[in-house]
């Protein structure tokens, strides 16, 4: 059963649409007037809406402008004795989910209704989910140092400016772009993920920009690049420190002219796409050691952020224990445990040169091995593997 608002200033067509929807087991609410129904739908929580085009005061047109406003998700279905093929493409342009012309054919209406209520639904439910993953790939602390790098997160992503991470291995570099990308515009598109250092020299340029089939030995058909995939999102290029130079000059040939060519073709391709890049190296040393582009460097680097390593950040320890304690046991479907007050203290004098992700693992492996709590004992015991 959904929650449906009607909105119609003909009585008769209210109360039919009403009888008809609640036969159907929907709840049904009605307005007989533009005003009267956005009050009602600020109010209320509908799943979908029916509203009249041709109405006194307030049209359907403003009606549904207005709802949008409020919950651009909802749908809005147009209905009008008036129609014609502007009128419709006007209020599907303006997010209405359909336009259905009077007189109204009841079956068409229960089938468009049925579609929008399933499509709210499925918005809904990826809501959750994403919350769900999200929480997963949250950035854990409330340091200073990594403060820092959440506010600069906050004012960045909803630009469109690239930006240069930097860190030592296993800071969450990743994390951070994943985040930029959540928090900007282009959030519902592709966020698309490149190890630079994990592909060969030889294949990175195919693995970016796509190659033609025949363009070499083992090209039996065409593919797209990680750009093109990318379009209308965010590319991440970690470890940009290890792309090859030949790379590096497609690189910026792309993020200046907004144009790819794929291996073996000479046609320009447009893409719109946002960089992010990551390293774990120093670039400006790279310069001058003849590995990397400075000019590429400037281009990357309008923002940059520096994630701080575990040692810069100790705070953040408790909060990061009790995080991946829950994380865990959750993956593994087992009860929550808990950790002393003293193997927190003892964690916090670790020397964590892997950071987060060697902080991880310590905390998987206590989990496994040690009972209902996590002690100091354990600390001590398990906290770094042994090698025999």
């Amino acid at each position: 059963m959904s929650k449906i608002l009607v909105i119609d200033d003909e009585r008769a067509i209210r109360n039919t649409l009403k009888e008809i929807l609640e036969y159907e087991s929907h709840e049904v609410d009605l307005a007989e007037d533009g005003a009267t129904g956005v009050e009602l739908f600020k109010n209320g929580n509908y799943e979908a809406v029916l509203c009249d085009i041709k109405m006194p005061q307030m049209d359907g047109i403003e009606v549904l402008e207005k709802l949008q406003e409020h919950s651009a998700e909802t749908p809005v279905i147009m209905i009008s004795g008036h129609g014609n093929i502007e009128t419709a493409v006007e209020a599907i342009k303006k997010g209405a989910f359909d336009f259905i012309e009077k007189p109204l054919d009841l079956n068409r209406i229960l089938i468009t209704l049925r579609n929008a209520t399933d499509k709210n639904l499925l918005i809904k439910e990826t809501k959750v989910l994403k919350k769900k993953v999200y929480k997963t790939f949250d950035i854990v602390g409330n340091s200073p140092a990594i403060q820092k790098v959440k506010d600069i997160i906050d004012r960045v992503a909803p630009t469109e400016a690239r930006v240069l991470i930097t860190g030592s291995n296993g800071t969450g570099k990743e994390l951070v772009a994943r985040w930029l990308h959540e928090k900007s515009s282009r959030a519902q598109m592709p966020l698309v993920e490149v190890n630079c250092a994990a592909i060969p020299s030889e294949l990175i340029e195919s693995e970016l920009f796509g190659h033609e089939k025949g363009a070499f030995t083992s090209a039996i058909k065409q593919r797209k690049g990680k750009f093109e995939q990318a379009d209308g999102g965010t590319l991440f290029l970690d470890e940009i420190g290890d792309m090859s130079l030949s790379a590096q000059a497609k690189v910026l040939r792309a993020l200046q002219e907004h144009k790819i060519t794929r291996v073996g073709n000479d046609k320009d391709i447009n893409v719109n796409v946002r960089i992010i890049a990551a390293t774990n190296k120093n670039l400006q040393k790279e310069i001058e050691a003849g590995n990397f582009r400075e000019d590429l460097f400037h281009r990357l680097s309008v923002i940059v952020i520096h994630v701080p390593a575990l040692s810069e950040r100790m705070d953040d320890i408790p909060m990061l224990a009790e995080h991946f304690i829950e994380q865990i046991c959750n993956e593994y479907g087992m009860p929550s445990k808990n950790i002393s007050a003293e193997a927190v203290d003892a964690l916090q004098q670790n020397s964590w040169t892997g950071n987060i992700r060697e902080f991880r693992n310590v905390i998987e492996r206590l989990i496994i091995l040690c009972d209902k709590e996590i002690t100091i004992a354990d600390v001590k015991a398990f906290a770094q593997p042994t090698f025999k």
